[in-house]
């Protein structure tokens, strides 16, 4: 099947730069909604039979647009929440931006048992999100939307991705409304078809004022914010 993964508009939290990770996490800003809309207008041809979301508030902001133009609903799946901050939650500072991110990077570099202060080892995340994708899958679409969240996408789609030389590393930019394609399955493995790392909606609706954390990862996982 095809797996179309998008994370969720800019919210309050990217602009401040708050790791926002708990339910049921803050709204889109103007610019998130014109991001949602936009990025309706540029999925309109193409083939998408079910939208799925978290249960977070952004991402069924996000999804809403191009649900609504489709006449489909809103599925909530739970396990395609953010990756739980923890210890770090509506942190902003550089010890917990530096903190989660090297976290996540940890993960990235194949060391799964390490936990996210006060919240999830890499295993648990991946083994929930597994769930909700499984779920997806077993529903028998031929193309899905998921809208979700800047590191558990990357994080999922880096570990689960069937390697590629030319697949973009796992630290290329995942902005707002960035795109990610995969073809496959959990028993063939997922390929990539595209990764569009910018706003679908094209760069005027970049914010690169905005702070942002879980937008890109730096390639050494030292916690700057690239």
């Amino acid at each position: 099947m095809r797996l179309l993964l998008m994370r969720h508009g800019q919210t309050h939290a990217n602009v401040s730069g708050e790791l926002d990770t708990a339910h049921p996490g803050l709204d889109l800003t103007d610019l998130g909604r014109a991001q949602a809309a936009a990025a309706a207008r540029v999925l309109a041809d193409e083939p998408i039979d079910a939208v799925y979301v978290s249960s977070r508030v952004r991402t069924h902001q996000t999804a809403r647009p191009t649900a609504d133009d489709r006449g489909l609903g809103v599925v909530q799946l739970d396990g395609l929440e953010e990756i739980q901050a923890g210890d770090f939650e509506m942190r902003n500072d550089h010890d917990a931006v530096a903190g989660y991110i090297g976290s996540v990077a940890t993960w990235l570099e194949g060391d799964l048992t390490h936990r996210m202060p006060g919240g999830e080892t890499g295993e648990e995340f991946l083994a929930r999100y597994d769930r909700a994708v499984r779920e997806i899958v077993a529903a028998g679409h031929d193309a899905a939307l998921v809208v979700s969240h800047g590191a558990a996408l990357r994080t999922w789609i880096s570990t689960r991705m069937v390697p590629h030389p030319d697949a973009p590393p796992s630290t290329q930019p995942l902005h707002n409304t960035a795109l990610v394609v995969l073809d496959g399955d959990f028993e063939a493995g997922w390929e990539m078809v595209s990764w569009q790392g910018h706003p679908v909606g094209g760069e005027l609706l970049e914010d690169p004022t905005a702070e942002d954390p879980t937008g890109d990862l730096d390639s050494d996982g030292d916690g700057e914010i690239g």
